[in-house]
């Protein structure tokens, strides 16, 4: 990829990567703001920002690939299909993948790459995303912990941060398991990810990061942001604690024309960042 278009630090082969990046530029489901199709441009360009060197982690070798972005459907089946091509021999070949949205509904096909059962997702979120379908669509940003709990089982899923539930995601035999973010506020992040942790079955786990989980005051450029949210410390804890189970992340709804300044760009290329360092660092 040509300078500056690739994530920063972003020099390795396929073959010789640990991580392997990719960016999934669609929003055809957006149900409030568009644009998140913007966000893995503006992600990019924002990791230019910071140091390979953190100040609490220290330096960390990372050998990283950025395969660049998947082609911008209009079609969720047709990007899902993309997406399974594209990202799932680096799945099946143990590559650590992280994925930047475009909106959520992105994370249907990523998960789907993963073998039925064989992973846990633990999603941060301002909402809970469990319905069957929305708007017509079952695979609407709307509907991701359902699809996922569909491939990986209803005991493999769990949401942190949701504050915002529509009647029908909780009134079924089946709701989606989630911590809200007034009882984070209370008791802490801490016990909030030991308890998601000690509820999954299955050792890896999948961080999806949605980012309007964070409070808008700290991610505005977001498609449906929802006031009362989680800090971005509170998730730099979380990355901390899933570390050693980490199985690959993503990061969606970034919304560059909401996000003036780019301050919500920054902040999920620093969220990418954390993850690599984490898991540089404990391998």
């Amino acid at each position: 990829m040509p300078q500056g278009t690739s994530f920063a630090d972003a020099e390795a082969s396929y073959n010789d990567a640990d991580f392997c990046l990719y960016g999934i530029p669609f929003d055809r489901t957006a149900s409030f703001r568009a644009g998140a199709r913007e966000a893995p441009a503006a992600i990019r360009r924002a990791s230019y920002n910071f140091e390979r060197t953190h100040y609490e982690h220290g330096r960390y070798d990372a050998a990283l690939y950025d395969y660049g972005d998947c082609d911008d459907f209009l079609l969720p089946g047709d990007m899902m299909d993309e997406v399974g091509f594209v990202m799932g021999p680096a799945v099946r070949d143990g590559k650590f993948t992280i994925a930047m949205g475009g909106e959520h509904s992105v994370n249907i096909p990523i998960i789907r790459c993963f073998k039925e059962k064989s992973i846990a997702l633990i999603s941060i979120d301002a909402h809970l995303d469990s319905r069957d379908e929305y708007l017509g669509c079952r695979e609407s940003h709307a509907c991701i912990t359902r699809r996922a709990a569909e491939h990986l089982g209803l005991d493999n899923v769990f949401v942190l941060g949701v504050r915002s539930v529509s009647e029908e995601e909780l009134d079924r035999d089946d709701p989606i398991r989630f911590i809200d973010s007034y009882e984070i506020m209370e008791s802490g992040i801490e016990k909030a990810v030991r308890k998601a942790m000690e509820s999954v079955r299955c050792e890896g786990i999948y961080l999806t990061l949605d980012i309007d989980g964070i409070d808008p005051a700290y991610a505005p450029g977001t498609g449906t942001p929802e006031p009362f949210g989680l800090t971005p410390m509170d998730v730099k804890k979380a990355i901390n604690l899933l570390g050693d189970r980490l199985v690959g992340f993503d990061v969606t709804e970034v919304c560059p024309p909401a996000d003036p300044g780019g301050t919500t760009s920054l902040l999920a290329a620093r969220m990418i960042k954390e993850v690599i360092a984490v898991r540089s660092c404990r391998n």
